[in-house]
């Protein structure tokens, strides 16, 4: 499962389809991957490492996975481990679907040197995910300067990395993550500039926070629902942001029935990916949590259209 993906007994390469490769099927309307992030509490306590993520998906009942690169940052070009991470998800019967990179610098930086840098530093990962068999890097719109002149610099340096990514049949795909890359409107029209079709969005149902610094403030956010209304037609990958949850089992910040309506509606038939992220629930608690209200949810939704 390292080098492709395997739907309804159909193999898929590379990037094939649409949303990156790895398509489901429309009875299924979506699967559900798992984040590597959601068990960050783990891997930074060292309670795990990145070679258990395929065991502990597995455990969990998760057909895929989306690694972060902040916890393999050193084995970026270690083809013996990431051979070895090949082999895990093999033998766990997990697919591996993306790497979400951090800490490589501003991709839209104004700086035309330190922006070629920031690309430059993001082909190790293309490179990564190509060995992997992944369909897409996850990659940052981080900029500064004006809206519009945000907008030209994150998408010179997206089109860059788009162009080196498309012959190892990697895609480029941008989460809404903080700063303007959290207004929908934003990150469209970025990807209306960059105008390649490997390049598109991984919208994520709890970042549309544009300034971090103050989160309790109502305008410091962008409308979710509008914001993931916006980046769906760009989308290749879904993650679900998860926090908290009331005795229902629903998420108390995002109405996930909402949320799943609008990514179903858009015509995605990718994978959505579990990414919890609070703080009362320990991590595999909140993660099953969050698998088995996307999988409430969607049923539901399911039996409404039949």
């Amino acid at each position: 499962m390292a080098g492709a993906s395997c739907c309804a007994g159909v193999f898929v390469p590379g990037t094939a389809m649409g949303f990156g490769a790895h398509p489901v099927t429309d009875e299924l309307l979506f699967r559900i991957s798992l984040a590597q992030w959601s068990l960050h509490k783990l891997l930074f306590a060292r309670k795990i490492t990145t070679n258990d993520f395929a065991r502990e998906a597995r455990e969990m009942g998760f057909d895929a996975i989306e690694y972060v690169n902040s916890f393999f940052k050193d084995k970026a070009a270690d083809q013996s481990y990431l051979n070895g991470l090949n082999t895990r998800a093999d033998d766990h019967g997990v697919t591996q679907l993306l790497i979400m990179c951090d800490g490589e610098g501003a991709l839209g930086d104004a700086d035309s040197k330190k922006r070629t840098h920031a690309v430059e530093n993001h082909h190790k990962w293309v490179r990564a995910g190509k060995t992997l068999g992944c369909h897409s890097v996850r990659v940052n719109a981080a900029s500064s300067g004006g809206y519009e002149e945000q907008q030209r610099l994150a998408a010179d340096g997206l089109r860059q990395l788009t162009e080196y990514a498309e012959p190892f049949g990697i895609n480029v795909i941008v989460e809404n993550h903080g700063g303007l890359s959290s207004n929908g409107q934003w990150l469209s029209g970025v990807m209306k500039i960059v105008d390649h079709p490997m390049c598109g969005t991984l919208p994520d149902f709890g970042n549309f926070c544009m300034d971090w610094s103050r989160p309790d403030e109502p305008d410091a956010w962008y409308d979710r629902y509008k914001g993931t209304r916006e980046l769906m037609p760009y989308a290749k990958a879904v993650s679900a942001k998860s926090h908290e949850f009331d005795k229902q089992g629903n998420e108390t910040k995002t109405d996930y029935r909402q949320m799943l309506k609008i990514v179903i509606d858009s015509g995605y038939r990718g994978w959505v990916g579990v990414e919890y992220e609070g703080s009362k629930l320990a991590p595999r608690e909140g993660t099953r949590l969050t698998k088995a209200l996307l999988e409430r949810v969607r049923d539901e939704i399911k039996a409404e259209s039949d």
